[in-house]
């Protein structure tokens, strides 16, 4: 099995010794995406639900770099600073799987890269 190497412009740059995503066998695996610009590798937003909207973009943005879409994610697993915050972050997450949402894990961590309020990773599939 190869693995290929995914990376984007369109996502913040790995902060550490890791790739953006990995894909081998059909399967897409993203590191976890915190909410910065690409840009400016500043954090974005304030509060859980404006990180939650910004770490999906840039999850989004890895998915797609790696020729796929959110439609193949098929597993996500969010970390999160408060587990109070799940209500909004779910508000915000189901406007990017409206329909048939994969698989997922919502964990509460005591910090996060940067210090910031959300986390998501996801694993996206296509026997294409």
């Amino acid at each position: 099995m190869t693995r290929k190497i995914i990376q984007t412009d369109n996502a913040p740059a790995a902060i550490g010794p890791y790739s953006q995503a990995n894909a081998a066998g059909g399967f897409l695996f993203t590191a976890g995406q915190i909410p910065l610009d690409a840009t400016t590798m500043e954090v974005v937003g304030s509060n859980a639900a404006e990180q939650a909207q910004k770490a999906l973009e840039n999850a989004k943005a890895v998915v797609e770099a790696g020729g796929m879409t959110l439609d193949n994610v098929i597993k996500a697993t969010i970390f999160i600073l408060d587990m109070n915050e799940f209500g909004n972050i779910n508000e915000v997450y189901s406007t990017f799987f409206a329909e048939n949402p994969p698989a997922r894990s919502v964990v509460e961590v005591s910090r996060l890269p940067k210090d910031v309020l959300v986390e998501i990773e996801m694993i996206a599939y296509s026997d294409e």
